[in-house]
């Protein structure tokens, strides 16, 4: 596959980013997804405004599993860096966002006499000139992917050779969450090799607070963010609504589910280009999987992976893992 490169000015130094999923893709994607009325994943970090309701949610107390995971690894970032080889090491972070859990990871690596090299992957280009922007002003070896996860062939691209030095792949705060967990622990298996590690976590489901971290003010106004994006808005054009359910195909497995309902009819238009809604028509928008906890271990063990260390957040909500390949 071809992967474009371009670079960025810093006031530091130059940021590097690898593009397998260009701009006009992604706004080509957009358009399609509205009018099969699906909002998939990739978009609600792709606008501008986006962003910043994003960055607004992480440093907002109440955005629960940002600061669940965060703190996992404030708390172990020492004990999980201890476990990895020695020597130089590759860290590859799947849905990196800007990077904030990702450095604390690199610091630890770098004070333990490891040398990273550091491997954000993401499909939103303002995130990752955020995580490549902080990570050369800390003075990390950084090349960012410009990816998306639920393409396979994106996926492919990152694999290693034989004789290239250990990775960690990490995919952190509930970001597994976002995609097929039925599928996904395989590709991830499937990435490793046996010098390889790989760290994830995922949100336990409570039937009292696990909606309520979602259907609130703050994240409310992140979740609309692609559709304030092209001129939408809440009450006027149609209300959000969030629900958990069951899936069906494994015990223990859990979605958080929201979809926008149009109360008129709307014309949304983007690069030229049209999409009309009549009043009612729902826009099924990213699920958010949960997990019991046996189930989220055994969702890694029945892909080929083996937990070599556990960690839980202060509340028991949300669970962290370090894996290997299984022998």
């Amino acid at each position: 596959m071809v992967v474009n490169s371009l670079s960025k000015e810093t006031t530091r130094d130059t940021i590097q980013i690898d593009v397998l999923l260009s701009e006009d893709q992604i706004a080509q994607e957009f358009i399609a997804a509205l009018a099969r009325h699906e909002l998939p994943e990739k978009f609600f970090y792709w606008f501008p405004l986006s962003i910043r309701a994003w960055l607004n949610l992480c440093n907002d107390g109440a955005y629960r599993n940002f600061i669940r995971s965060l703190s996992v690894l404030q708390t172990h970032a020492s004990d999980l860096v201890s476990m990895l080889p020695t020597g130089p090491i590759e860290v590859i972070s799947l849905g990196a966002g800007q990077g904030t859990k990702d450095l604390l990871l690199l610091e630890q690596l770098r004070q333990q006499g490891r040398t990273p090299r550091y491997r954000p992957v993401d499909a939103s280009q303002g995130l990752l000139e955020l995580a490549c922007q902080t990570a050369r002003e800390h003075q990390f070896d950084c090349r960012g992917l410009k990816a998306d996860l639920s393409n396979s062939t994106h996926l492919t691209a990152l694999q290693a050779n034989r004789d290239d030095p250990p990775r960690l792949i990490m995919i952190l705060g509930n970001t597994m969450g976002a995609f097929d967990p039925l599928t996904l622990p395989r590709q991830l298996a499937a990435m490793l090799r046996p010098q390889d590690f790989l760290l994830l976590d995922g949100e336990l489901f409570s039937p009292t607070e696990t909606l309520t971290g979602y259907d609130n003010p703050i994240n409310r106004q992140f979740a609309f963010g692609p559709l304030r994006s092209v001129g939408l808005s809440e009450p006027r054009d149609g209300t959000l609504h969030f629900a958990t359910d069951r899936d069906d195909r494994q015990p223990g497995l859990y979605r958080v589910r929201k979809h926008f309902q149009a109360a008129q009819d709307l014309t949304i238009m983007l690069a030229g280009e049209t999409v009309r809604l009549i009043a009612g028509a729902h826009i099924e928008m990213n699920w958010s999987y949960k997990y019991d906890r046996e189930t989220f271990v055994s969702l890694l063990t029945t892909a080929g992976l083996q937990p070599v260390a556990q960690y839980d957040s202060a509340d028991k909500q949300f669970l962290t893992l370090l894996a290997t390949r299984s022998p």
